[in-house]
């Protein structure tokens, strides 16, 4: 089943911020609904059955007014979680969307008749239509429904007791010389009859068409990428003979090449040893980009005869000699037009400034840290300033759509590069583009959970974060930046708001755990095991 990521970001009436604050706070207590029950949110996992994970939460900010933010991670389609939300807390929506600003679009009729007095009108049509896509997300175990973690891991409960409490106070089956594979095959038939899916094919997590377009979209994404780094060379070579374009891309490639050689250490204080940098990547990559070059060529050529002979109604034979030779040189200029980028890329990254000791609200991170560490998972959420610029804009645009692709194609395991702690995570654009938010839900302390990501994933991070104001150095894109791991830390909470309602359908289970569990359900669904993948598959248990 599809897994969904979206927010809602509403702008807040500066007035009604402590009010907004103290109705997501009772909504968290359950006080606004008493019979709701527990503290545990069973009520909420009884009226909204599709949810993963939920928060709500007012970023104040000195730059704009304060923002409410519901984010959430859901199986099915929105209009189906929508739906179940508006039936479990829509009371208590509305009025939350009373303390915000009426929207100045298309949306404000939506908005009148949600917040009127006295009004019925349903809620979930205004947050749909305020829903944001994100520009980067990431699923931790991809294409596991809250159903299937839930029921797998009350299997994994029951295996537990099974053995433990299997005949009583005489031997147990399970001990003893008993091979992996009579215990694979006792275990199933013990808990067939309390888990009869078992009895079931393991729905795919991932079907093959949803992996054909994943992979598809990301190769379409470098295409497009390609061809705009082709431009200067596709507009060139048709008005040029061969011998003077190349001696133009020479001279060009050398212009930029060399200002960029010159400002290519980091400043002072910025820089960090040892990571791979933008040109290591290329170099280590030459084979996979020749193959994809040639791909390209093949692709793109037949493609272009058929138009360019079309167009002028030449011969094909002549269309492709005109057509393969454009295409030829256009790559031809893709590194002047990639060194060309780089250069005022690092122009831009010396004059930045980072801030290096941003003021923490004391208050805030008490309040941050009350509600962090009371379970295996933990949850943050940030809102930063975009750094402004037309490259900028282009980067971390491009930059994002791509990271977001390549994490469908490379992290469907539960990996993130060689982190398992990450179920839910995602960044999107909000206030029209000029500040990005991201919200992750994770497992460990959030200290542990940054040196993660600093340590094992920092080019990403700083990809993905660099474009925040005040982010501290970056050189070419991804290196230096969060390496400095005390200063990425103070900049990514000086960032961050309480969050004052979080829910998660499965508190006491890890990513880990979630995988752990599943392999040892794909197991038992088969009737038998081999010897060897007994071996393997008890490894588990």
């Amino acid at each position: 089943m599809r897994q969904t990521t979206l927010s809602v970001a509403l702008e807040v009436k500066p007035a009604s911020q402590d009010s907004l604050s103290a109705l997501i706070d009772a909504l968290h207590d359950n006080g606004a609904a008493p019979a709701r029950g527990s503290r545990d949110f069973g009520w909420f996992m009884q009226g909204v059955p599709s949810v993963h994970f939920l928060s709500l939460s007012v970023f104040p900010g000195e730059d704009y007014d304060p923002l409410f933010v519901l984010e959430a991670n859901f199986d099915g389609p929105p209009g189906v979680f929508w739906g179940q939300l508006e039936a479990a807390i829509g009371g208590d929506l509305r009025a939350m969307i009373r303390c915000c600003k009426r929207p100045l679009n298309q949306d404000a009729p939506l908005y009148d008749a949600v917040t009127a007095a006295e009004s019925r009108a349903p809620v979930a049509p205004y947050m749909e239509a305020r829903s944001i896509e994100p520009s980067v997300f990431h699923h931790g175990n991809r294409g596991m429904t809250r159903d299937r973690v839930l029921a797998e891991s009350s299997l994994f409960g029951a295996i537990r007791t099974e053995i433990a409490t299997a005949n009583g106070p005489g031997p147990s089956p399970y001990r003893g010389a008993v091979t992996p594979a009579d215990i694979h095959a006792r275990l199933r038939t013990a808990l067939l009859p309390a888990f009869p899916w078992l009895g079931e094919k393991a729905p795919a997590r991932i079907g093959a068409l949803e992996r054909v377009v994943d992979i598809t979209r990301l190769l379409a994404f470098v295409f497009v990428v390609v061809v705009a780094l082709s431009l200067p060379g596709l507009i060139l070579a048709p008005i040029m003979p061969t011998g003077r374009y190349f001696i133009l891309m020479a001279f060009l490639l050398l212009l930029v090449a060399v200002p960029l050689y010159r400002i290519r250490e980091p400043l002072p204080g910025t820089g960090v040893a040892d990571q791979t940098s933008v040109f290591g990547v290329v170099l280590k990559n030459l084979p996979l980009i020749a193959l994809f070059v040639g791909i390209y060529f093949a692709v793109v050529a037949p493609l272009a005869t058929l138009v360019a002979s079309l167009l002028t109604g030449n011969a094909l034979v002549v269309a492709w000699a005109a057509a393969a030779r454009t295409i030829l040189l256009g790559l031809a200029s893709i590194p002047f037009t990639a060194v060309g980028i780089l250069a005022w890329l690092r122009w831009l990254e010396r004059r930045d400034s980072s801030q290096d000791a941003p003021p923490i609200d004391e208050e805030v991170v008490r309040q941050m840290a009350q509600r962090e560490d009371w379970i295996p998972q933990n949850h943050m959420g940030s809102v930063v300033l975009i750094k402004p610029g037309v490259l900028r804009t282009i980067i971390v645009r491009a930059g994002h759509h791509g990271l977001g692709l390549f994490l469908r194609v490379k992290a469907t395991d539960g990996y993130l590069g060689s982190m398992r702690t990450v179920h839910f995570a995602h960044w999107a654009f909000v206030n029209n583009g000029s500040r990005l938010m991201f919200f992750s839900n994770f497992d460990q302390s959030w200290e542990s959970y940054l040196d993660d990501f600093i340590e094992k994933a920092h080019a990403g991070l700083t990809l993905a974060w660099g474009c925040g104001v005040g982010f501290p150095a970056t050189r070419f894109l991804i290196q230096d930046g969060a390496s400095h791991g005390r200063k990425f830390k103070a900049w990514a909470r000086h960032s961050m708001a309480v969050s004052r309602f979080w829910y998660s359908a499965y508190s006491n289970l890890t990513v880990d755990q979630v995988e752990r569990n599943n392999r040892i359900a794909n197991g038992l669904r088969r009737k038998s095991l081999t010897s060897k993948e007994a071996a393997a598959w008890i490894n588990d248990l």
